[in-house]
Formats: structure tokens, C-alpha cells, sequence
């Protein structure tokens, strides 16, 4: 039993490290600029960790509309979350989708959504208006990213992001990685950008961050944007 569970505990800090490290270094390391970054969800507080790796960072303002996920991620996920206490991070808990309709803040560099399932109150996280505003928030050279569910058990919901993505932004392209914990144990990612290519990698952060990371290096991040035939 001992084993077992040791075994399930690896395989899920091996997944979080998956989903993490695509989520927040595809886009950081391909936005022309990296000083402010938008994490809309994500309050396990997984993506800040990963994005705060980035020195270049200098402002992380994290958007969780549900303030018992922060809370209870703080005291029971440390080694998920432990970034907290970096002064660089802003979390404000409130709604992304009103968050994407403000004019009064300055653009960033990333945006990444790191929301839940098409259910409640995240519903309004995938549809055109919601994606529109994300793209509104970004400056020239910027970058786009949200998880886009199983390509498995999901796949209308996961055709029909990326669909909606490149009506808003001109292209999308969708990224997959193995998730095993996950519905299917394969996921979705899906990308979009005002400016620059998927594929051109900023050697310096690239460097940096492979010399921490358990999963993301330069092979995997092409390797991910591979589209199955099935899709």
C-alpha cells in the first residue's frame, strides 16, 4: 500500500509538471516581450510558479474568482503552489471575464487561462466575446494560451475552442501532452498570438528553464504542437 501510494503521489507531481510547465512556458518563452504577464484561474497557483521562473517577469496579476481554492491551496499544496510570497505576484479574487472587459490597465506580454471545465460560472471562459477580450489585453509580439480539455472525452468542446480561437485571432494551434490523472490521460492546450511564431523560442529563457524543468525543453515544445490525426 506504502508503494502504491508513493507511486500515485510521483505520477502526480509528474502530471502537474506536465500541464504547468506547457501552459506557462510555451507562451513565455515565445512572447517577443516578458515583463507582465495576465493568469486568469489557475489557483492552485502551478502556472505562477512556472511563470515566475522568467526573471524577465517584473508583474503577475493572477485572477481566481474563487477565493477557497487559493486559500485551501495554500495550506495543503505547497509544493504545487510556492510562489506565493513573491512580490512580483498580484492575485485578485474576482471574475476573468469581467477582468478582460477593463480599458484601464496596461497590456501584457502573456495571457494564460488556467480555468476549469465548460460548467458554472467558468462557462463564460469559452466563447468568442470572453477570447476577444483576452486578445484586447495583449500588446503587439504578445501571446495567448488556455488549457483546452481532453481531445478524447471532450473533443466537440476542444474542435470548437480552437475554432473560435482563430475566428478571434487570425490562427490557433492547439498543443497535447499526457495528463494521466486526467479524463483520457491525454489534454489539450491551445495557442494563439498578436505577432510572433509558435516555434521561435527565446534561446536565453529556453536555456534558463530547461536547467529547471521536469518535463518542458525546446524538442517538447515543437513535439507538442504535433496534431493527432484524429483531430
Amino acid at each position: 500500500r506504502a508503494l502504491l501510494l508513493d507511486d500515485l503521489w510521483m505520477t502526480s507531481e509528474r502530471d502537474e509538471a506536465v500541464y504547468h510547465e506547457l501552459i506557462a512556458h510555451v507562451p513565455c518563452t515565445t512572447a517577443k516581450r516578458l515583463e507582465r504577464v495576465l493568469v486568469i484561474g489557475g489557483g492552485d497557483g502551478g502556472t505562477v510558479r512556472e511563470v515566475l521562473k522568467h526573471p524577465e517577469v517584473q508583474h503577475v496579476d493572477m485572477v481566481e474568482i474563487d477565493g477557497l481554492v487559493v486559500e485551501t491551496s495554500k495550506l495543503y499544496l505547497g509544493t504545487i503552489g510556492s510562489a506565493w510570497d513573491d512580490p512580483r505576484l498580484q492575485v485578485t479574487i474576482g471574475d476573468g471575464i469581467a477582468w478582460v472587459k477593463r480599458t484601464d490597465l496596461e497590456k501584457y506580454d502573456v495571457v494564460i487561462v488556467d480555468g476549469s471545465d465548460p460548467v458554472g460560472p467558468a462557462v463564460g471562459l469559452f466563447n468568442e466575446a470572453f477570447y476577444a477580450g483576452c486578445k484586447s489585453m495583449l500588446r503587439d509580439g504578445g501571446c495567448f494560451i488556455t488549457q483546452s480539455e481532453s481531445p478524447i472525452m471532450t473533443k466537440p468542446v476542444h474542435l470548437e475552442m480552437i475554432r473560435t480561437i482563430g475566428k478571434v485571432f487570425g490562427e490557433a494551434h492547439p498543443l497535447y501532452g499526457p495528463v494521466p490523472l486526467y479524463p483520457s490521460g491525454a489534454w489539450s492546450w491551445t495557442y494563439a498570438h498578436t505577432g510572433v511564431d509558435r516555434f521561435t523560442v527565446d534561446a536565453n529563457r529556453a536555456e534558463r528553464i530547461e536547467a529547471q524543468s521536469k518535463y518542458w525543453n525546446r524538442d517538447i515544445h515543437r513535439g507538442a504542437f504535433a496534431v493527432p490525426n484524429h483531430i
